[in-house]
């Protein structure tokens, strides 16, 4: 082949690339998710009584550190899974949102021990525990899709783990959201629910973020676990 034609056949290869629009910083990219769960919560602050969500939220403070590790724990877990989408990026970061999750569930356990109802509150009994449970996953839905498709455009090289961190980050934030419209004091059956909606979005962000991320991903991940020959 001669000269010319290699420069032609480059030239048809090379004629309709275009460039690569760069990511923003996954910091960056947190943040705009982030923004749109507080848009979210102004909107459903509109609809609550406030007066009332304080006075319920400090009266204990298992009540207030409960609220705080689940709004941490969405707040590190978003990080950590923008992160998670970089392709360099070590799996360590799965692990941010660990500290905060461990507040939210320890002080959401501790306020199982307390033998006094919160005034103005009342322990939830199952039909109004399966409407916390329904508010968190129907609310995580699309916060996950809205997530996911920020992430997409990175092609994460673990797609699972990168999905569940993700999931865990949609979960917390409808749950600290949940807290609006939650008239109940800490009880065992009301932990239970909570943490079934946690598993259940976490779980299926697990199972569904490989196919969503496509197969690129999961050609990525080959590659990489193959390493250089």
């Amino acid at each position: 082949m001669s000269l010319g034609r290699h420069d032609r056949l480059i030239g048809e290869l090379a004629g309709n690339l275009r460039p690569v629009q760069r990511l923003s910083s996954p910091m960056l990219r947190a943040a705009g998710w982030l923004a749109v769960v507080f848009v979210l919560a102004l909107g459903l602050a509109c609809f609550a009584n406030l007066e009332v969500v304080w006075h319920r939220v400090t009266t204990a403070p298992d009540l207030w550190l409960a609220v705080i590790g689940s709004m941490l724990t969405a707040i590190f877990a978003a990080i950590a899974a923008f992160e998670l989408s970089l392709p360099d990026a070590p799996r360590g970061w799965a692990a941010l949102p660990l500290p905060a999750a461990l507040l939210w569930v320890g002080a959401s356990g501790f306020g199982c021990l307390r033998v006094w109802i919160v005034p103005h509150t009342h322990v939830a009994d199952l039909g109004e525990a399966r409407d916390c449970l329904v508010f968190i996953v129907a609310l995580s839905v699309p916060l996950s899709l809205l997530m996911l498709t920020m992430l997409r455009r990175a092609c994460p090289l673990y797609p699972g783990l990168t999905a569940a961190v993700a999931g865990l980050a949609a979960a917390a934030a409808a749950a600290t959201l949940l807290n609006f419209f939650h008239p109940f004091d800490a009880a065992a059956t009301d932990l239970t629910v909570h943490a079934a909606a946690m598993v259940l979005v976490v779980g299926a962000n697990r199972v569904l973020g490989g196919r969503f991320f496509g197969p690129a991903a999961r050609i990525d991940v080959t590659a990489a676990r193959a390493g250089p020959k």
